[in-house]
């Protein structure tokens, strides 16, 4: 078997490390940036801690602040017209996942516009030209979209999203600075955190997992054990908030390699249908998916139960998985998480809808034990 690992050319990591951006700017050659965030981070002064830098440096850059919670295909459209119009030679993406979710879809478009109807990237997109290239910044500690292949996009028409997987759309450069994570809302740091705790499980156990990825996945799970819940409750202690930082990086690194499975199958349809956050999503799913695939995969989660710091000496395959199970769920109730879907406004009739979307989604054929639409249909009722 041919394993393949992409990863990013260059990441910079630590509290302050947006000040490597001039550096990164000149090295490359770059002349002009288009800016691609969203209002909230503009209003909240997080975009002005990149650009006083890139003011002071005298790197030109144009704004677009139009990105969505759940980025759509029109959303992508005005994003490439923007880039068109700014003379831009290169993409500052500053956000969370949809910031750089966008950017993805902006440089990718850009540089291959036979895919101008975006809808046509949807899986593997067969794309001849890299991304425009990208400076990806984030500002929460969940998807790390800024060293994966993978993107996420709404096609309004189908109401679904889409997910695109590409290596060309990654980010050239990944900066990751805990300091423009610290006015991330509390709620917003629990969710994210789920989300790469998710990623780490997911990519953990998926079919296509091997030792490369497990190594990483292993750590980064041990790390947001460790430091999640220190990041929610202290919004500004520099600890917490840089070992979610580069544990969920380190999460991202596995899993664009090697996939993922049905807690993400299942959660992308609770966002593009009802506008649920995506690491909510996860948060609320993964524990009764968790116990659901532990026959196919009882070897990992024994791993899962050492790195939560629940394993016992003399437990059985079972017994851990059991206690690592428990451990996740514990994890999602202290940080706040909601454990039922009607929590979210949605009712035992949208299940059908939901269940379609998640059995056709890209994301649930790696998962380790093999998935119906009954499964999936008796998988939402669990957590109704």
């Amino acid at each position: 078997m041919i394993n393949r690992f992409i990863l990013n050319e260059v990441s910079y990591f630590g509290p302050g490390a947006r000040k490597e951006l001039p550096g990164v700017v000149a090295r490359l050659g770059f002349k002009k940036a288009l800016i691609v965030t969203d209002k909230g981070l503009v209003k909240f002064g997080v975009v002005k801690m990149v650009t006083d830098i890139m003011d002071e440096a005298g790197i030109p850059y144009e704004i677009f602040d139009d990105v969505k919670p759940n980025p759509t295909v029109t959303n992508v459209k005005n994003g490439i017209a923007a880039f068109a119009d700014s003379g831009a030679d290169f993409i500052v993406a500053i956000g969370g996942g949809s910031s750089m979710d966008t950017a993805k879809g902006i440089g990718i478009v850009t540089n291959n516009p036979e895919f101008a109807d975006i809808v046509s990237l949807e899986g593997v997109a067969d794309t001849k030209h890299k991304s425009v290239p990208i400076i990806a910044l984030p500002t929460t500690a969940g998807t790390a979209a800024e060293t994966t292949i993978n993107y996420v996009i709404i096609d309004e028409d189908k109401k679904k999203k889409m997910v695109c997987v590409d290596p060309n759309d990654i980010p050239a450069v990944a900066i990751i600075d805990a300091e423009l994570m610290y006015s991330l809302p509390k709620s917003l740091t629990a969710a994210t955190g789920m989300d790469a705790l998710t990623h780490a499980i997911e990519g953990l156990i998926t079919k296509a997992a091997w030792e490369l990825s497990d190594m990483f996945e292993i750590k980064a799970i041990e790390m947001i054990n460790k430091y999640l819940e220190l990041a929610v409750n202290e919004s500004t202690n520099p600890v917490g908030r840089d070992g979610m930082a580069v544990a969920q990086y380190v999460a991202g690194m596995a899993f664009s390699n090697v996939g993922l499975g049905v807690v993400h199958g299942m959660a992308h349809p609770m966002g593009s249908l009802f506008d649920v956050p995506h690491g909510v999503a996860n948060a609320l799913l993964l524990p009764t998916i968790m116990r659901f695939n532990a026959p196919a995969a009882l070897a990992k989660y024994t791993d899962i139960a050492k790195a939560m710091n629940v394993y016992k000496d003399g437990m059985t395959a079972q017994e851990a998985a059991d206690a690592a199970c428990d451990a996740v769920q514990q994890l999602a109730l202290r940080v706040g998480i909601p454990q039922h879907l009607t929590d979210l406004g949605i009712t035992e009739a949208d299940i059908p809808a939901l269940a379609e979307q998640a059995i056709a989604d890209v994301c649930t054929p790696g998962n380790p034990r093999e998935v119906t639409y009954d499964d999936i249909v008796a998988l939402y009722k669990k957590v109704l």
